[in-house]
């Protein structure tokens, strides 16, 4: 999940992804200490509450695959394999190479079976048709519109048929207003996932405290 703005670049020796339009961040654990600082102090748990509810609206079962684009450190993956047990399979992805190792350092404390690897939303590192579910947390509006339609285009592609997407991201102030939305709105999302094949589109909302006005959902399943 991404929640803060940086271009750090980093230095673990872990091959960088492919070139990308989208922002990379990459604060490893002081992602984490940050997030945890907003998720007290601010945020109220909300957070966690968010991560709990992605998991769920994914509908995910024992022995799935499931897919975390735009990993992070690893945060929601974890509370995944919970969900998929022993016979699941959870992976992450995310350009963030300092990300990506404190994932791995996470999930190697924990004893977890979770791969993750650097990549990028517009080449997803995997074979058609390969997952149950994808999620995607608070980073669609790290994207244009462009990168966006080429990111859900390649959550798609790897996607079985009948497979699930959840998507959660922060709604913007503005979105309770009248007229045009801002870069980054979660109210376009619908129609680009329907554009990217995607049926049985649905959305919902959660109150957040402080500088957001909510997160919205938008669950939907591959065509």
């Amino acid at each position: 999940m991404h929640s803060y703005m940086s271009h750090q670049h980093g230095k673990s020796g872990e091959p960088s992804a492919k070139p990308t339009k989208g922002l990379i961040l990459n604060d490893g654990w002081r992602y984490d200490l940050g997030g945890w600082l907003m998720d007290t102090f601010l945020f109220g748990g909300k957070l966690r509450e968010l991560r709990e509810r992605t998991a769920s609206l994914a509908r995910i079962q024992p022995g799935e695959a499931v897919l975390d684009v735009g990993c992070g450190t690893g945060t929601l993956a974890i509370e995944v394999q919970q969900r998929v047990g022993a016979t699941g399979r959870v992976v992450g992805v995310d350009p963030g190479t300092q990300q990506i190792a404190r994932a791995r350092y996470k999930t190697a404390r924990r004893n977890l079976p979770i791969e993750f690897q650097v990549g990028v939303i517009e080449h997803l590192p995997y074979p058609d048709q390969t997952f149950d579910v994808v999620l995607s947390t608070i980073m669609m509006h790290h994207l244009g519109d462009g990168l966006k339609r080429q990111g859900l285009a390649e959550i798609s592609r790897v996607l079985k048929q009948g497979g699930r997407l959840v998507i959660a991201d922060f709604k913007r102030p503005e979105e309770r207003q009248p007229g045009p939305a801002r870069f980054g709105s979660v109210r376009d999302l619908p129609g680009f996932v329907k554009d990217a094949g995607f049926s049985e589109i649905e959305t919902e909302e959660m109150t957040f405290p402080k500088f957001h006005s909510g997160v919205g959902f938008v669950m939907a399943q591959k065509n």
